[in-house]
């Protein structure tokens, strides 16, 4: 029942944090969601902010889990003659990170409150960007130590692809309500653009 609670708390928080920021967000406006008195979030967290460092220490246990399972999918470089690989890479990326109810909305937290914290905004840069262009680079690199495109600069490579993708991600899965409608445009942007970078690729 006091996990209940706790998960409940956490929840309606994220809820808030990532519609209102974390500023425009008070102890009373979460009570008020979760139907509790006061005194019962003090009892599982001790202040606001500690409600804050809960969802972003989850979050990043989420984010790193996934960085390492697509790790994990470099080291079968058997993988890559498979026309299916790069199809799980974008589906683990996208529908386990981007549009993951979890994720997304710590990702629109993230967004609001960078500009007012110097830490929000070096975890939303490395998650955001640090980290997807550093595991896109090493994809690149190790397709063309297979053979599969031609050697160039895979960090270059990396900016070329992410790029568009970032541009998709803004504009229909950052911004409003993140429906079925918003998650669909996302995705036939996003595919169509990975298309035909690769078939530009394979051209050159």
């Amino acid at each position: 029942m006091m996990g209940d609670t706790k998960q409940k708390i956490l929840n309606v928080s994220l809820d808030l944090f990532s519609q209102k920021g974390f500023s425009a967000v008070s102890i009373r406006d979460i009570c008020a969601q979760v139907n509790i008195k006061e005194s019962s979030v003090y009892y599982h967290f001790k202040n606001k902010q500690a409600i804050f460092d809960e969802l972003l220490h989850r979050f990043e246990q989420v984010a790193t889990d996934m960085m390492i399972r697509l790790e994990q999918s470099l080291s079968v470089q058997s993988c890559f003659m498979e026309k299916p690989f790069y199809q799980t890479v974008c589906d683990t990326f996208f529908e386990n990170y981007f549009m993951d109810d979890f994720c997304n909305k710590i990702m629109r937290l993230l967004l609001i409150e960078q500009f007012d914290n110097s830490e929000v905004q070096k975890i939303y840069d490395c998650w955001m960007f640090e980290k997807p262009l550093e595991f896109q680079s090493k994809v690149f690199y190790t397709l063309m130590e297979v053979g599969i495109l031609p050697k160039t600069d895979s960090e270059y490579l990396a900016v070329k692809y992410y790029a568009p993708i970032y541009f998709f991600a803004q504009r229909w899965l950052f911004s409003g309500d993140l429906s079925e409608e918003q998650k669909k445009s996302f995705r036939n942007a996003a595919y169509q653009h990975i298309e035909k970078f690769f078939a530009e690729m394979e051209v050159a």
